[in-house]
């Protein structure tokens, strides 16, 4: 879990350094956003079946990242449209090298 959770971190910020550097970021930023949001999903997983029904219980903080993971699924575009946005933007980006 820490390594995907580091991948997913260094994503995030090469995403955000080239939105500060005014570069285009449209496909770093959805790839970011689906894979943190995967990410968070099979950790959250773990996390549950560590805990086993306690982390399911309202007073635990695995309950509420489970409830905070489904919200990065759907919010912000659904990881289908982003899916979308990667595939159509990689062709652009691949000839712009």
């Amino acid at each position: 879990m820490a390594l995907e959770i580091e991948l997913a971190r260094n994503l995030l910020y090469k995403a955000c350094w080239l939105l500060e550097n005014d570069r285009p970021f449209t496909v770093e930023a959805a790839m970011a956003k689906l894979y943190c949001s995967e990410v968070m999903h099979r950790c959250v997983h773990h996390a549950v079946q560590l805990h086993g029904g306690y982390g399911l219980m309202k007073d635990s903080r695995v309950e509420r990242f489970y409830r905070d993971q489904r919200l990065l699924e759907i919010g912000e575009g659904t990881s289908e449209i982003l899916r979308i946005v990667i595939a159509r933007n990689i062709g652009i980006a691949g000839r712009a090298m």
